[in-house]
Formats: structure tokens, sequence, C-alpha cells
């Protein structure tokens, strides 16, 4: 049994005759815009007209792609200012670590060639720590009585007098600074030769010169160096340079402050000058200067006025 649609939708030609006919036509259309470029103007004015509705449709992709590509850059960013800080840092400290070597190398080579040069019999010595004691000035050196360190040494850098050896270890020693308050020095100006002895331990970093006239010839800027004259520092030793200096009238003596020339604060090396020492050796804080100075027997006489001998009278004629 045939079955067909009502006639009411029996309206124009049939399937086939449709599909046919477009097909013709498309051919048709393809070979006239691929011979005779017919259809260029016809897309020019389609593209034209979609372009605002392909814009609105593809907003939410870029929209999407948009704000993902930034949170991407932003951590991307962020991850690489981290890195770049982290390489300024390193940079920084290897500039410093680079700074100071250089620094050290320059001191190093400075001591060599004077103890080469000027002070043969002499040892470089690292300075290890410093005492824990904050009213004392004192160093813990990295040479001792094997390498022939003594107490009483005399300790120098590159400018000029730093301390003096005090207490020796077999493998380290220690040290007391010019501006410890139980160190005193033999010193001269060296524009004129007045001899004088500087004190530490007054001021925080300097020395004091006591017990010289008011009328002095001795001026800001003067250069002070060892005497020589104690047998333990060598003369002619940089010590300080004078700062201040105070003037009293009423007062017979002049107050004045100097500044060590030499790096107290400022090295790791020193250099320590292995010259015989024949004088006695620092006191302790217990002891004094007579009493290191004066012999058994002279103290004996001191505690026994009675024993000291009565001087000779023989030869001697009444007027």
């Amino acid at each position: 049994m045939e079955r067909s649609p009502p006639p009411f939708f029996k309206q124009g030609p049939s399937a086939q005759a449709r599909l046919g006919f477009f097909a013709v036509l498309a051919i048709a259309l393809l070979v006239l815009d691929v011979r005779f470029k017919m259809l260029d103007k016809v897309r020019l004015v389609l593209g034209t007209v979609l372009y605002p509705v392909q814009t609105v449709l593809l907003t939410p992709r870029d929209m999407w792609r948009g704000g993902s590509s930034y949170f991407v850059n932003q951590r991307t960013l962020q991850n690489e200012n981290a890195a770049l800080k982290l390489a300024v840092i390193q940079l920084g400290l290897q500039a410093q670590r680079s700074m100071q070597l250089e620094l050290e190398n320059n001191h190093l080579k400075q001591l060599h060639t004077l103890g080469e040069n000027r002070y043969p019999q002499s040892v470089m010595a690292e300075i290890l720590y410093e005492t824990r004691d904050p009213f004392l000035r004192r160093l813990v050196l990295s040479k001792g009585s094997q390498q022939g360190v003594t107490a009483g040494m005399p300790v120098l850098d590159q400018q000029g007098i730093v301390g003096q050896i005090t207490r020796v270890f077999p493998f380290s020693s220690e040290m007391r600074l010019i501006t410890d308050k139980e160190q005193a020095i033999p010193v001269q100006v060296a524009r004129n030769g007045l001899r004088a002895i500087a004190y530490g331990g007054q001021q925080a970093e300097m020395l004091e010169i006591r017990f010289i006239a008011s009328n002095a010839d001795i001026q800001p800027n003067d250069l002070l160096i060892t005497s020589g004259i104690d047998g333990i520092y060598p003369a002619g030793l940089a010590v300080a340079k004078v700062v201040q200096v105070e003037r009293s009238g009423s007062f017979g003596f002049a107050k004045i402050w100097c500044k060590p020339v030499a790096g107290v604060q400022q090295h790791r090396h020193l250099l320590i000058l292995l010259s015989k020492n024949d004088h006695p050796e620092p006191l302790p804080k217990e002891g004094t200067h007579l009493e290191r100075k004066t012999s058994s027997s002279h103290r004996s006489a001191i505690n026994h006025p009675s024993s000291i001998p009565a001087p000779s009278t023989q030869g001697e004629q009444r007027p």
C-alpha cells in the first residue's frame, strides 16, 4: 500500500529537484568565482557585516584566555622577581667578600714586605678572638712559644704599634693593645724629639700623655713615635697622632689626647717582632714596677734598714 503525504504538504518541486538545482547553482558559483572573481565583493561585504557579530561571539573566549594568561604571567613575573632579588643579594655578598679578600690580601702583602725588609726576625699571626672582659683591651693570637714568641714582644701592623705580648701559650699568645688601661709606651714627638709616656684606658680607642708641662712644645697633629728607651719597642715606630691639647694656667700639666695610627680594630693579621727582650716581662695586676725591678737583696735591705752596712769612715780627717 503506497503512502503519500496529504495534498496540503505537496507544494513546490520535489526534494530531488531542489537538490539538483542547488548543486548546479553551487558548481556555477564556484566556476564564476574561480574564473571571473565575481564573489570577492560579496565576500567583502559579508565579512564587514559579520565582523561585529564575530567579535561579540568571540568575546567570552578572549576574556577567558586573557584572564588565564594574566594570572600565569603574574605568577611568572613574581617568580622571576624573587629570583632576581636573590641573585642581587648573592652578587652583593660576593662583591663584599671579594672586597674584603682584596683588602686582606693587600694588608698581608704589606705585612710580608715589612717583615722581610725591615724586621726579618718576625712572625705573622692571626687574631683568633678578643677577650671577654670589656674593661681590658686584649686579643688572642695564633702564634705561641712553639713559634718563638715570648712575653714582652711588640706587635705591629704596616702603620705602627698595635700592642704587646703579655701571656704566651704553646700555640697561642695573648696581646695587650696600646689602648689598654694597663699599657704605657715611652714615646717622643717626631717633630722636636720631646720625650713622654703614652697611657691607654681613659677614653675608648685613645691614648693619653700624662705628666707633661703645660708649656711643653707639643701641638695637635704631631706624630708620636717610640723612643726605644724601654728596650721593648724599637725606636722610630709610629704610635699615635695628637688630636687634642688642653692647657690650663692653674694646673701644672697639660691634658693631651692621641689617636693610635695603627689599625687597632681593623685587621685580622698582625706582625710579632721576635726581637730579644732583656727587660722584665709585663707586670701582672697585683705587681708594681718597683717590686719587679728591685732585687731580693734590695727588698731585704728595705724591709730591714738596720741590716744596711754603715759607710766606711777610713781615711776621714777632722778639720
